[in-house]
């Protein structure tokens, strides 16, 4: 199973930088860095609505699942 985290492809769309995105959200860019490297192990419903609420979008828009190829 892989859960891919799409933040970059947002971050992109909506012309924003990582550190701003993590002042808006209220984390890390250290944090932000591990979500967005997708070795995060878990995530906060209150951290993924700040994530949409900033990005304005939905969580499918940042969470994808892709079936392992083997």
């Amino acid at each position: 199973m892989a859960i891919i985290v799409n933040i970059d492809i947002m971050l992109a769309r909506r012309k924003m930088s990582s550190g701003e995105l993590a002042a808006k959200v209220g984390i890390t860019p250290a944090n932000l860095s591990i979500l967005k490297t997708g070795k995060a192990r878990a995530i906060r419903f209150t951290t993924l609505e700040a994530l949409c609420r900033a990005l304005d979008c939905q969580p499918g828009d940042i969470l994808e699942y892709r079936e392992d190829s083997h």
